[in-house]
């Protein structure tokens, strides 16, 4: 690999980590400052508010009062510690002696459940708000999927083995009409047993099989770009500048209306046809410019023919091949829709959820750790409306994994003080420093083996 092609890897390596930490960040503190905030209405003790763990040292610390703030240097998330609770901390020196006043297990059950919910409510609050405002500042974008004039491409080989053919115009999912072809690929995940399509006119149904979730994750880790699209037109919409066809005299807005004499119509069957070449082979290409028609004499490089299709949604729709909108929100009326959008995402991960626990469905192939995270941003560039919509959603999934009863998470503290709460026995010191112990070893071994997916397919 050249100097410049490693450089431009690390960059696109250092603008996605760049944008999850930022992420991650805001939501630990915020998530944290839940339990913090109510820890200190109920006048608790708060000990420690850290952003990462700090095993060892610390990156940064400063006590103000009882509280001393600070940055850890082992960025996996983050903590308070409150006096008198068994948490990460694992101070069992401080539990030998008798609860003080100030100690959050000398409060009763009703308060410590409230501390205890304090982080995942603040995160559902924050994605009620970053989609409000994202709803406000670029609006609610559909693609009617009714409107896909020539049907769907489907680029990967995994769909046509399903019975799928490019053209097809999806139009149901488990028998629930398909409105926005922007939740295509997202209800394709989840789907439990059919998809309804169009082709030629005629309504048909395709069986999917269990594993879908599993097979579309494999595939997806082998193969770069969309795995579906809109069919569309072979229209020259990008040219590298270095490519042969360029050199040759191809240029934006031409038509490609041929390849070596066979027609073209959709961008989809130029693919198909260059990937039955190899490496720097000769083509000819049909042109439609203006009102003519000639043929250019090129070849491959590497491969490629050096051009791409229209692909953004707006070109989309100014040729006539989609209706996309866009539909901007009042400050008022974001709010609500801000809920609406943030309860159905919530949903929509709940399905993913279950598919992923399910062995027979290979979901477990997709847990992913930094590295799958980090792959949801823009590479890029910069994307402030991709990066407040992930973080969102991250901020869901944190409260909604939060929740999950295993000790050491929110939801195993809560799943026991309501318990106490229903039993009136409080459970013993020793059996909550054990559940902790147990909790934090099946977090770290999810952590692992998620992050292991990531880099070396350990689910496969």
């Amino acid at each position: 690999m050249s100097f410049t092609l490693l450089a431009i890897k690390w960059g696109e390596v250092g603008m996605l980590a760049a944008q999850l930490l930022l992420s991650l960040s805001i939501l630990v503190i915020l998530h944290e400052f839940g339990h913090y905030i109510t820890a200190k209405w109920f006048k608790c003790r708060v000990e420690k508010f850290y952003l990462f763990f700090d095993p060892w040292f610390s990156l940064f610390k400063k006590k103000v009062g009882d509280t001393e703030y600070g940055v850890g240097w082992l960025p996996l998330g983050g903590y308070v510690k409150i006096s008198g609770m068994i948490d990460e901390s694992m101070d069992k020196d401080q539990m030998k002696l008798p609860p003080q006043p100030y100690e959050f297990r000398a409060k009763p059950a009703w308060q410590r459940l409230i501390i205890m919910l304090g982080g995942v409510i603040v995160n559902i609050l924050l994605a009620f708000v970053i989609y409000a405002f994202v709803l406000m500042v670029w609006g609610e974008k559909k693609v009617e999927a009714k409107s896909i004039k020539d049907g769907i491409a489907f680029n990967d080989p995994i769909f046509h083995s399903l019975g799928f053919k490019n053209g097809d115009k999806i139009i149901a999912i488990d028998q629930k009409p398909l409105d926005d072809y922007n939740e295509l690929l997202k209800k394709l995940i989840v789907v439990d047993d059919n998809v309804t399509i169009i082709r030629d006119g005629k309504e048909q149904v395709i069986k999917m099989p269990v594993d879908l979730i599993g097979q579309l994750i494999e595939k997806r880790k082998k193969s770069e770009g969309p795995m579906i699209s809109p069919r569309v037109p072979a229209y020259v919409s990008l040219l590298a500048d270095s490519s042969p066809a360029k050199l040759a005299g191809l240029q934006l807005g031409d038509q490609i209306i041929s390849i070596d004499s066979n027609p073209v119509t959709f961008f989809d069957e130029a693919q198909v046809y260059i990937k039955t070449k190899e490496g720097n082979d000769a083509i000819n290409l049909g042109i439609k410019r203006n009102d003519s028609s000639f043929i250019i004499a090129t070849h491959l490089k590497d491969g490629k023919v050096g051009f791409n299709a229209p692909m953004s949604a707006m070109e989309l729709d100014s040729m006539g091949v989609i209706k996309y909108s866009v539909t901007k929100y009042g400050f008022f009326a974001a709010f609500p829709a801000g809920v609406k959008k943030a309860g159905y995402e919530l949903s929509s991960y709940i399905n993913q959820f279950k598919k992923i626990l399910s062995p027979s469905t290979g979901g477990y192939k997709g847990l992913s750790g930094f590295k799958g995270m980090a792959s949801v941003f823009n590479k890029y560039y910069w994307d402030w409306e991709q990066f407040w919509t992930m973080t969102a959603f991250f901020s869901i999934a944190l409260a909604f994994m939060n929740l999950l009863p295993i000790p050491a998470l929110d939801g195993g503290h809560v799943l026991f003080t309501l318990g106490e709460m229903i039993t009136g026995r409080k459970p013993s010191e020793k059996f909550l420093e054990y559940a902790q112990i147990a909790g934090m070893v099946i977090l770290l071994s999810l952590m692992l083996y998620a992050n292991g997916n990531d880099w070396f397919g350990w689910g496969k």
